[in-house]
């Protein structure tokens, strides 16, 4: 089990062996973003701009205009807050090819508390025109997702945890942008979840399992453009669903299954989420139990939601 953000130095550092119109640049916390391991391995393509996540993106945008694939790094609470507007006027607006790494997402940065926890950024970032959202389960999923941003054309949020997170993949699992995967089979319920809730999704589906129901997981990593597709095809099968987020339930993954299926297939929807609310300083698990990101909160919520299935059949 290794860290996401150890995951995602890594493999900047192969990325950066491959590619050479890679760069990176880093506001003063490459220790913790991990982008250090890029640094030591090619300081001619390594910038630390210091405390000042807005003018770093208007660097990159301006490298990105000469032919770079710039990764910038900070905490992702100061990408969605302090440099909104470069990210949004000068990267986005222009479709730039600017790759934008959130570390301490969530709150995978427990101790630092309210201040430093990322509880809106995914909200923030999916709201923003042409800004691709991807949000990677575990180590494998976050190096893939580097390695898919580099080639992929135009600007991408990506969401990395600072905590060391169990596996969800191997490592020849596939990633794409753009396209969910589904993690588990099912024909009950509908679990849809990204970043470490991918997990937590997993461990509530096998304990609904001994229950007799049987939950189909999708990992959403990218929550922009959404995969619609893969959502209504699961929940034509299940017909009911819920969504899993470390992320504000407005604006975010809940949010965008809410949209899709409001719009083209109705049905009995569960968003699990933090629920507008800000985080606190204290042990990460204890965190995300208290705020209802835990396998039991997404077993009531799945038992909620297959309750108001089961009203609507006895209703036709």
């Amino acid at each position: 089990m290794k860290a996401m953000r150890e995951a995602y130095g890594e493999a900047l550092v192969e990325l950066g062996g491959k590619n050479p119109r890679v760069v990176v640049l880093d506001a003063d916390v490459s220790s913790s973003s991990r982008s250090v391991l890029f640094k030591n391995a090619y300081p001619e393509r390594f910038f630390n701009v210091g405390i000042a996540e807005g003018n770093m993106v208007g660097i990159a945008a301006g490298l990105a205009t000469c032919g770079y694939i710039p990764f910038v790094n900070t905490f992702a609470f100061l990408f969605a807050l302090r440099a909104a507007d470069p990210i949004r006027s000068f990267v986005a607006y222009n479709r730039l090819n600017v790759k934008i790494a959130g570390a301490y997402g969530g709150f995978s940065d427990s101790y630092d508390g309210a201040s430093h926890q990322a509880v809106e950024d995914v909200s923030i970032m999916r709201s923003i025109p042409n800004l691709t959202v991807i949000v990677p389960a575990d180590e494998h999923a976050a190096r893939k997702a580097v390695l898919a941003a580099a080639e992929y054309k135009g600007p991408v949020y990506l969401r990395l945890s600072r905590a060391e997170v169990p596996e969800v993949y191997d490592a020849a699992a596939p990633f794409a942008i753009g396209k969910a995967n589904i993690v588990r089979t099912g024909r009950d319920v509908t679990i849809v979840a990204n970043g470490y809730m991918v997990r937590k999704a997993l461990d509530a589906a096998a304990m609904l399992a001994e229950r007799g129901i049987d939950a189909e997981v999708i990992d959403m990593h990218t929550v922009k453009p959404f995969d619609a597709a893969a959502l209504l095809a699961s929940a034509a099968k299940t017909g009911a669903v819920v969504t899993v987020e470390e992320n504000n339930i407005y604006g975010g993954l809940g949010s965008a299954a809410a949209e899709v299926l409001a719009t083209r297939q109705p049905l009995p929807l569960e968003i699990v989420g933090i629920k507008d609310a800000f985080g606190e300083s204290g042990p990460y698990e204890a965190i995300l139990a208290k705020h209802g990101l835990d396998p039991a909160a997404i077993i009531a919520a799945a038992e909620r939601v297959l309750s108001r299935k089961d009203q609507g059949r006895g209703g036709r």
